[in-house]
């Protein structure tokens, strides 16, 4: 009886034991739990344990891959968020990304370009460059398109703005696209000129260049026996000429060289073509002429000589709008990269002023105000920034004419 009563309290000691090392044993486990979710919370890549352990080899080990697995997933998060972020640097669209306060969350540099913002946290703040902006952000429908025009420091503006909406557990956001129509459609306009040019002069050329030649045989046969026939054949080789001569230069706006790009200074190409244009262009020599670049090292990946002659076609204006009779005449360059990493050239003078309804039509093809233009310049330097990936702007009022050329 006695060695039964033994037995019946070593089991039931044994059994306690181990109840009691089972409890402290899923205390453990528990507590290690705890520490890998508090450790994943607070995003430490360090936290492992120990896989010596003969109790615990098995559990330590699957937390241990758990961590791996979490860390994994965070850094392919972490790269994909890097290459969208990077995408979306990079796409011409503006966005902008709202929470339910309109406080920004996302602000890329196309909008920043666009709105003339070069910093938005809220909603608010597009309110200064464009009520009719913000409020068509503020009541914009999903997938509903809006067409807003407004003007800011880089001059005018026609954008679209479409919404979109995304649900997620810390609430939702409004996902804002904003793009330029106002370039497209001067796209569109000039590519149009271009198709309508070259018709035009290939039409011109065909009736005109036998035309010419022809009044030459004539002259070669009959040059000795009329004079007035010998006049008349004169005049038509010779108006025939300067119309052929007229119409290639017309060809210049539609067969431009295509740019070959390389990275050069902007400071020591701006004086270049400075020297070049005292040389070129009549009466540049009396003008006060400036030069600033900042920093000293900028440079443009452009095709050089592509962009010279943009420069010297707008000195050239410069110096046609401050004429030859005033004594005060000045040319200010400025060359600087703002805040969107872009790399700005201005070109101003203190010449006339370019009347709003003149300023409207400046860049379009054969549009001149002087009497022996052509209007081929600006709208030659419009295509050769386009073709650079560039953009080229003008602003003028009572004290100043500025050219703004943009290199992305």
């Amino acid at each position: 009886m006695k060695d039964w009563v033994l037995w019946a309290v070593v089991a039931a000691a044994a059994w306690i034991w181990t109840m009691w090392w089972a409890y402290r044993l899923q205390k453990r486990r528990a507590e290690k739990i705890h520490d890998l979710i508090e450790a994943l919370e607070n995003g430490d890549p360090m936290f492992c344990y120990s896989e010596k352990s003969v109790f615990d080899r098995a559990v330590n080990r699957s937390l241990n891959r758990i961590v791996r697995m979490v860390s994994e997933t965070r850094q392919e998060i972490r790269q994909q968020e890097a290459l969208y972020g990077e995408i979306l640097k990079a796409v011409d669209t503006g966005i902008i990304v709202l929470d339910e306060r309109n406080a920004v969350v996302l602000y890329n540099n196309a909008a920043a370009t666009l709105t003339g913002l070069e910093m938005v946290t809220h909603l608010r703040q597009i309110e200064r460059v464009s009520a009719a902006l913000a409020q068509a952000i503020e009541d914009a429908s999903a997938g509903v398109s809006q067409t807003v025009s407004f003007n800011n420091e880089r001059g005018s503006r026609q954008v679209s703005v479409r919404t979109s909406f995304i649900h997620l557990a810390k609430g939702a956001l409004r996902i804002v696209a904003l793009n330029d129509i106002e370039h497209e459609l001067d796209e569109k306009e000039t590519q149009a000129w271009i198709r309508l040019t070259r018709v035009l002069t290939h039409e011109i050329m065909n009736a005109v260049t036998p035309m010419t030649s022809l009044s030459d045989t004539l002259l070669d046969t009959y040059q000795d026996k009329d004079a007035c026939l010998r006049t008349g054949l004169e005049t038509i080789r010779e108006t025939g000429k300067g119309v052929l001569a007229f119409v290639d230069s017309y060809r210049k706006f539609t067969r431009l060289p295509e740019p070959e790009p390389a990275p050069f200074y902007v400071g020591g190409f701006l004086r270049q073509t400075l020297e070049l244009a005292h040389h070129s262009v009549s009466g540049m020599q009396e003008i006060a002429t400036e030069i600033k670049v900042e920093p000293a090292d900028l440079m443009v990946f452009a095709d050089e000589s592509l962009i010279r002659q943009v420069v010297l076609n707008i000195l050239k204006n410069a110096r046609q709008a401050i004429g030859s009779e005033r004594t005060d005449g000045r040319i200010l360059i400025q060359a600087y990269g703002d805040a969107t990493g872009a790399v700005r050239i201005e070109i101003g003078n203190n010449g006339s002023k370019i009347e709003p309804e003149v300023a409207e039509e400046i860049f379009l093809p054969f549009f001149t105000t002087k009497k022996d233009g052509n209007g081929i310049g600006l709208a030659v330097s419009l295509q050769l920034m386009r073709l650079s990936g560039g953009k080229i702007t003008m602003r003028s009022d009572d004290t100043a004419t500025v050219f703004t050329l943009l290199f992305p």
